[in-house]
């Protein structure tokens, strides 16, 4: 992409130069954002409107602009970013420039630079000698670092949403509520699934995150989410020590908290079933080994170890244990999971509102990003921190996977019975 900057003044709505502009810029296959606009008041009021114009190309702006020039519009001169050094290791200079998750360029040695990394709550960097730039968070930066300062050179495209109508981010696009249809809902988030790991298995490229509590093992989905795991569908795990250790009790004891998860009741001694699942792990060296020895035969951990999956067991001041494969060093897990995060498609967020949020606080604003849970609290609480494209579904997790992983059966036998009837013919 290249952009460049318009600006239109007088009386541009009632002589429809605005819409003339845009339609232009539109019919020659270029895009635009309004970066500020100002209606006048009265008939003698001048108006006036600054646009970024977009293009595949420095080449394809300028064709662009040619046309513009000759509707009244004027290209002001556009200002540099500025830079300044971090006086030593993870400071940074004051009146940095503090990121959003939107895609975010900036304008250095006379061209736009796209920023690598993005995320929201960090810090700019720029490399001059590679012409390149990305978000570093305030513990990673160095000394001698290059950060932006200020808001001059800076631009931020927020994400658009969809044109068409009847996609599923457009379908669900009011509040979270426990009133939506939920089986219709769910199809949607099938279809979508289905397509991004289509597109995985043959390119390599996006996939799906999957961040996950521990109520999917209580309310007995644990088999659904193991079962998406082994049908491809999770490119990547995310959750805590509670998680994989109720996932792990629920194998060798058949409970979750010490409760029989057939029978719903409490099984006697079942309240240590958790320390004496993680004792047994932790005999066995890790979640991996305990697989390799036998000893996990099923389960999400096992389809995770069986099929690939990396996964990030965050660890939290609560925890029993932990499990030998927890990280305990937050900083730590945060750096593995936005490593894990880079290039994916969608992230799934099923019943755990803090890890949810983590993820979210690590994530562009363009990747889909579903959150289920049974409190609509959740979703308002990610919205409200800056993750604005979450969408919500306010159920039961417990009712939610085990019929996701029925919609996602039913679009592999359609497409295995399609492609039958091709080859027939």
């Amino acid at each position: 992409m290249f952009m460049r900057e318009i600006e239109l003044k007088g009386h541009i709505i009632d002589s429809l130069i605005l819409p003339k502009v845009f339609d232009k810029i539109l019919e020659m296959g270029g895009d635009y954002k309004v970066l500020e606009f100002e209606i006048g008041k009265r008939k003698t009021d001048p108006s006036y409107a600054k646009i970024l114009v977009i293009g595949k190309d420095e080449k394809h702006v300028d064709e662009i602009l040619s046309e513009l020039k000759d509707l009244g519009a004027e290209i002001p001169e556009i200002e540099e970013v500025e830079l300044q050094p971090a006086e030593k290791d993870m400071v940074l200079p004051e009146g940095f420039y503090s990121t959003t998750n939107h895609k975010t360029f900036i304008r250095f040695r006379e061209k736009w630079i796209e920023v690598e990394n993005q995320k929201m709550d960090g810090a700019i960097v720029v490399y001059p000698d590679k012409m390149r730039a990305e978000v570093k968070t305030i513990r990673n930066i160095k000394k001698g670092d290059l950060v932006v300062v200020g808001h001059k050179g800076v631009r931020v495209i927020p994400p658009e949403k969809p044109r068409e109508s009847g996609g599923l981010f457009e379908f669900m696009k009011s509040e979270a509520s426990s009133e939506k249809p939920k089986e219709t809902i769910i199809r949607r988030i099938a279809k979508e699934m289905y397509e991004i790991r289509e597109k995985y298995r043959k390119t390599g490229k996006g996939g799906i995150v999957v961040v996950g509590g521990p109520a999917i093992i209580h309310t007995g989905a644990g088999w659904a989410l193991a079962k998406l795991i082994r049908m491809g569908y999770v490119q990547a795990l995310f959750a805590g020590n509670a998680l994989a250790t109720h996932d792990i009790e629920s194998v060798l004891y058949g409970t979750s908290l010490g409760v029989d998860l057939k029978t719903g009741k409490s099984v006697p001694g079942g309240h240590s079933h958790h320390l004496r699942a993680i004792n047994v792990i932790m005999r066995a060296g890790s979640i991996k080994d305990a697989v390799e020895q036998g000893i996990l035969n099923r389960g999400v951990m096992y389809e995770c170890i069986k099929n690939n999956v990396p996964y990030v067991l965050a660890g939290s001041i609560r925890d029993d244990g932990p499990l030998p494969d927890v990280i305990t060093d937050v900083v730590k897990a945060q750096e593995k999971m936005r490593e894990l995060l880079k290039g994916k498609d969608m992230v799934l967020m099923l019943s755990t509102m803090l890890h949810s949020i983590a993820t979210g606080n690590l994530l562009p604003s363009w990747v889909k990003t579903i959150c289920v849970d049974i409190n609509p609290a959740v979703v308002t609480k990610l919205m409200d921190r800056g993750t604005s494209q979450a969408l919500g579904i306010v159920t039961d997790i417990g009712v939610f996977l085990p019929m996701l992983v029925e919609e996602l059966e039913k679009l592999e036998k359609e497409k295995e019975d399609k492609d039958r009837g091709d080859n027939e013919r």
